[in-house]
């Protein structure tokens, strides 16, 4: 027989397991990106394979929340488990840029349950002087995971396949899916309510029009064609629709009651922003260092650990804090980190020492580590159980919508300064331009086949396009520093003999 503490303790690793999959699946797929792109081309639609994957999350994370609210955690924590499998399969069997993006998305369904799920049990079988600690916990795997995906990944990459950087999750979900389906049993009494199937559709709907707009718009299509002009038009309907069917149901997608508390509100607004900005160093660091630093996929994964080490020490410390003072005092001192940290990276140029790199990782890392632990407590700080999925997968949604209209936004301001930038390089060069294919860049073979100063154009560009785009990160960065300041000061008080939520 396996005692209760037993059972606790594998319900804990199999949701521990399952994070760490889906954590490090994202930072294999950034770190292996420059040899996805060498391979299958395509480095103009590379932001997809990440985008894909983020509207799914974004879209099936509210509507798994309400669903484990209603029926219970477990059962679609399995199927989210399950259909995450699935996807990585798929994206072992990918053979163009367009086929991973779709795989990815699908990838992204079952992504949407795992996250939000599996913190929400964490609230639902610890009390709260234990949830720190335990949301410390997770928070350290999202940069655990970003410790050994980097190196996993580029290891995979370098020596055996980019392919099999997916198929790696296979072990790691079956572990997970017989620890959470054979030790979890569930006591609580659900109640029924109906699903937003219209919200979800329109909210959707209009994010997909608006990343579309912006993706194609300027490139494929000019701004003023009547098929961008419609996409937009599309967004302005779809989220229209949106606002007035959430007005109206009566169990919303997303409850505009709940954020009438000002912790719950400002919670999610600093997640978003958040969102939106550490995609940004996710993506285009290992970018930066295969294009201007050159090199291997190891490489970039390598550069990226300082991050990573970074964000487990702030998650933890971020988790202790929370019983010891409000959830304010601590994204307080994340946020300062997180924007100084920013700014370091928009100064990113070809002569930045690896060292120096190294501590705006760390800078960069540690701010935003803090907010893994301690958004998800505070969204949840005035909410009953029944509610705990909803406010929980809010925060993973408006966390993931920041991080897709980010890779679409500042994917597009990258694109754009690093082709301004070599038109400017290489104007009245003749056909030297030619050498302005960024796959070439993230290729060591056909890297060294380039001549030396046309080489350092080209990297020139890259690193000035990449440093910029930093600079423009800190504007949703400055954003969530100022949702900070408006939050309540609320905290976790722990009386000597008795636990209890108050107001400070």
């Amino acid at each position: 027989m396996v005692g209760k503490e037993s059972k606790l303790g594998f319900v804990v690793a199999g949701l521990l397991l399952a994070i760490l999959m889906a954590a490090m699946d994202n930072t294999i797929v950034a770190t292996s990106m420059g040899t996805i792109v060498a391979d299958l081309g395509g480095f103009d639609k590379f932001v997809w394979v990440t985008s894909a994957y983020l509207v799914t999350v974004m879209a099936g994370t509210p509507i798994f929340g309400k669903l484990s609210d209603m029926y219970g955690r477990k059962r679609f924590f399995i199927f989210g488990l399950t259909v995450f499998l699935f996807g990585s399969i798929l994206c072992g069997t990918a053979g163009s840029m367009t086929q991973l993006s779709i795989y990815r998305a699908i990838q992204g369904v079952g992504g949407g349950a795992l996250m939000p799920i599996a913190f929400t049990i964490i609230f639902d079988i610890f009390p709260p002087e234990k949830r720190g600690k335990m949301t410390g916990l997770f928070g350290a795997v999202f940069g655990l995971s970003s410790l050994f995906g980097p190196l996993l990944g580029a290891y995979i990459s370098d020596n055996i396949g980019w392919h099999w950087i997916f198929f790696i999750n296979i072990p790691l979900g079956i572990l997970s899916f017989v620890f959470v389906f054979f030790y979890y049993k569930e006591s609580l009494e659900h109640k029924e309510q109906r699903i937003d199937w219209l919200g979800a559709f329109t909210l959707v709907g209009a994010v997909v029009c608006l990343m579309f707009a912006l993706e194609l718009g300027g490139n494929q299509y000019d701004w003023a064609s009547s098929v961008i002009i419609s996409l937009f038009t599309g967004f302005a309907v779809f989220f229209i629709l949106f606002l007035y069917v959430e007005t109206k149901v009566a169990e919303p997608i997303i409850s505009f009651k709940m954020f009438k508390k000002r912790l719950f509100a400002t919670s999610n607004a600093i997640a978003f922003f958040y969102g939106t900005t550490f995609i940004i160093a996710t993506i285009y660091i290992p970018i930066f260092v295969q294009g201007v630093f050159g090199g291997t996929a190891t490489n970039s994964g390598l550069i990226l650990t300082p991050m990573m080490l970074g964000s487990v020490f702030g998650s933890q410390l971020g988790g202790l804090l929370t019983t010891k003072t409000s959830y304010r005092n601590i994204m307080l001192c994340s946020g300062a980190f997180f924007i100084t940290g920013v700014f370091l990276l928009s100064t990113l140029s070809p002569e930045t020492a690896r060292s120096v790199v190294t501590l705006f990782m760390i800078i960069t890392g540690f701010g935003v580590g803090f907010s893994f632990s301690t958004l998800s407590m505070s969204a949840i700080h005035n909410f009953d159980m029944r509610q705990r999925g909803a406010a929980t997968s809010s925060v993973t949604f408006f966390r993931s919508l920041g991080m897709t209209l980010g890779i679409t936004i500042f994917g597009i301001i990258q694109r754009n300064l690093f082709q301004n930038k070599l038109a400017d390089e290489f104007a009245g060069m003749g056909n030297g331009g030619s050498f302005g294919d960024s796959r070439a860049l993230l290729s060591p073979e056909t890297r060294e086949k380039i001549p030396a100063p046309i080489l350092e154009k080209i990297t020139d560009s890259l690193s000035s396009s990449i440093a910029q785009t930093f600079m423009w990160a800190l504007v949703p960065a400055v954003l969530a520093f100022i949702f900070i300041f408006l939050m309540s000061k609320e905290r976790i008080e722990m009386p000597a003999k008795k636990t209890k939520m108050v107001k400070a």
